[in-house]
């Protein structure tokens, strides 16, 4: 059997990857806005699916845009989510990116309540006192424990990226988050994970840095 590789320098990959999932979306049309991050979400997974079911609320994107600019920080529920991100792009305006997963004292704290270490990373970010974006790519528990903080007035986030993957309350929990008033951008039914919580950071970041935002 003959296989046929393409002859593509190192340096073109991305922009050839690109070239082919445009291509194979079509005549699709999304907002120039929600664009930029429903494709690098495809790029990142080889999963077309996130052209469908990636939800975002009203000016999600522009509001996200506009806190990182005034020194936002960024919230995950995994190492791996915080590895991913464009970290020194994010330092450009002044934010910063945390996990507080692997923390003893979070540990410590999730074992006395019998809850969750996500669950107690959302607590320990709610009182960091600065403004907040979460990416939650693998626990929905971190969802329903934002969910609670915004209901009881304790939290403000100014975006929540809700994308955790699996079974188990994944479904019921990204659905709580948008039924808020607060901007959000959801992959809807249980597809998702760190890389894409990372994958629609760094598409922000970029629409920021290219000055398409």
């Amino acid at each position: 059997m003959k296989i046929n590789l393409q002859n593509v320098l190192p340096e073109d990959i991305e922009k050839r990857s690109f070239e082919i999932l445009s291509d194979e979306l079509g005549e699709r049309f999304f907002s120039p806005e929600q664009e930029p991050i429903i494709k690098r979400a495809i790029h990142t997974s080889a999963d077309f699916d996130y052209a469908d079911n990636l939800k975002f609320s009203v000016d999600a994107v522009k509001k996200a845009a506009s806190a990182i600019r005034k020194g936002a920080c960024i919230v995950t529920d995994t190492q791996m989510a915080k590895s991913g991100i464009n970290k020194k792009m994010l330092e450009k305006y002044g934010g910063e990116v945390f996990c507080f997963m692997s923390d003893e004292e979070i540990a410590q704290r999730a074992k006395e309540r019998g809850t969750t270490r996500a669950t107690a990373c959302m607590d320990k970010a709610a009182a960091l006192n600065r403004p907040l974006i979460f990416a939650i790519g693998n626990a929905p528990t971190a969802l329903v424990r934002l969910y609670e903080l915004m209901s009881e007035g304790a939290l403000q986030p100014e975006l929540i990226i809700g994308v955790p993957v699996g079974f188990v309350n994944v479904v019921e929990s990204k659905e709580l988050i948008m039924s808020t008033d607060v901007p959000y951008i959801v992959a809807a039914g249980r597809k998702g994970g760190s890389n894409i919580a990372a994958a629609i950071c760094n598409a922000i970041l970029y629409m920021i840095r290219d000055e398409k935002i």
